[in-house]
């Protein structure tokens, strides 16, 4: 097998990930705390560890990483999408 098909395979693949587990996500929008309140009321009544992450170079954006225990990849999604579909948030990593 070729180094191109090695990769091209490996990226096909969906990662195996094992549930319960502390998951990241990087939340970006523009007003620092519309984007914190949005990510705690996604996450209630799960504890989040909210960290500021980064300013772009104007400061119109700012990101923070936000980790919380998934239970299973249906939690996982939900989150992100819900994070994903708030006003406050322009995107989600």
């Amino acid at each position: 097998m070729s180094p191109k098909e090695i990769f091209s395979s490996a990226c096909s693949r969906k990662p195996e990930i094992h549930y319960p587990c502390v998951w990241q996500y990087k939340v970006i929008g523009k007003e620092l705390h519309l984007v914190k309140n949005a990510i705690k009321e996604i996450c209630a009544p799960v504890p989040v560890t909210i960290t500021y992450s980064h300013s772009s170079a104007s400061g119109k954006y700012h990101s923070f990483n936000a980790e919380i225990e998934v239970q299973d990849e249906e939690a996982r999604l939900s989150i992100f999408r819900a994070l994903h579909d708030h006003a406050a948030v322009k995107f989600v990593l």
